[in-house]
């Protein structure tokens, strides 16, 4: 891509700031696997310390947070239930299946969010026949869902719901430092009665790589190992986990810019005639269009030539996502550029 490109596709887009840079080359490293890697251990505790939770293990990816997190608390056999578009269902390869060797039992949900209720019809009874219902993972914010936020209403009741059940729950947190700032909530109080938490530094805290998954110390020992068996085992992690250090120190409050900019950017998309948005869940940093009857890639490919990237994520929809690297001044310039965009659309077949 362009470095001239307007750049929306992702909040993983973002390159390390100067501050980031500088604290990455000056980080005081060791061996992680073997467990001296100083900025590593620190990164840990700190996360640890955000969530509430007494351990904490720093990972490459939050596809492997999730998919340990998931080996950690099953066994083959069993299955975990989780809303039907969730990012560990729909973008991790197969990867209960193939790695932990568990079937997913997918929940109907509203924006990514489900209730106890629906919950309740989706388990499955004591039954030789059966595979076991043993995990229940929520995702916040909801990708799919367009950016939204578990309500801490409906989190307390889920998780009220799963101790007198016997439930375990994971939430995937990738993030869950936007629904903090949305919410005006600590990180701990949105995980509250979950055994585990997985939480992304690379999407908009604007970290290069990484992830980490928090829980009890029992049940990180027991995530070390599946790290290491899945190949997440890294050296002189900690001029990564430096970055991430940096990024929980200087890039968690202005989040809410980009909160800011996405509904900027969608008040002023919502003026074309034809542009559908779904209010309800724009609460964070991204947002959908539906474009029908119009092709999704067309517009596109047809932004692209402005100067502006988008994410096609279907036949008729378009991701916006608003991170780091896009700033205030940027808005207009982006917006008259998608109006142009929308507009030569129109003239164009509709599928």
């Amino acid at each position: 891509m362009s470095n001239n490109l307007i750049d929306l596709r992702s909040d993983t887009i973002t390159q390390p700031t100067s501050g980031m840079l500088q604290a990455m080359m000056t980080a005081t490293v060791g061996d992680d696997v073997l467990g001296d890697d100083p900025s590593v251990k620190e990164l840990e505790a700190e996360t640890a310390r955000l969530m509430g939770m007494e351990a904490a293990v720093f990972m490459p990816s939050g596809t492997m947070t999730n998919q340990v997190a998931v080996r950690a608390h099953t066994e083959p056999g069993d299955e975990i239930l989780l809303a039907d578009n969730a990012h560990i269902y729909f973008y991790e390869a197969g990867a209960p299946a193939a790695l932990a060797g568990v079937m997913c039992r997918l929940l109907p949900n509203e924006g990514g969010v489900f209730t106890p209720e629906v919950l309740a019809q989706y388990l499955r009874p004591p039954d030789i026949h059966f595979p076991t219902s043993k995990l229940v993972c929520v995702e916040n914010t909801s990708n799919r869902g367009g950016g939204t936020c578990w309500p801490l209403e409906q989190l307390d009741a889920l998780v009220a719901f799963c101790q007198e059940r016997g439930l375990k729950l994971h939430m995937d947190g990738a993030r869950l430092w936007n629904a903090a700032i949305a919410q005006q909530q600590p990180e701990a109080r949105l995980v509250q009665g979950f055994a585990s938490v997985s939480v992304c530094f690379s999407k908009g805290l604007g970290a290069p790589v990484g992830s980490a998954l928090a829980g009890s110390k029992k049940f990180i020992d027991r995530a070390r190992r599946f790290r290491k068996q899945y190949g997440g085992g890294m050296r002189q992690a900690g001029f990564l986990a430096a970055a991430a250090l940096y990024a929980l120190k200087h890039h968690r409050a202005r989040l809410a810019d980009d909160h800011a900019h996405a509904q900027a950017l969608a008040m002023g998309l919502a003026e074309v005639d034809g542009v559908s948005i779904n209010w309800e869940t724009l609460q964070t940093n991204m947002f959908y269009l539906n474009l029908e009857p119009f092709s999704a890639q067309t517009f596109q490919a047809l932004l692209a030539e402005k100067g502006v990237a988008v994410m096609a994520t279907g036949p008729h929809t378009i991701r916006v996502v608003t991170h780091l690297m896009f700033t205030a001044d940027q808005v207009d310039p982006t917006l008259t550029m998608m109006k142009a965009a929308l507009q030569e659309l129109r003239h164009t077949s509709p599928t």
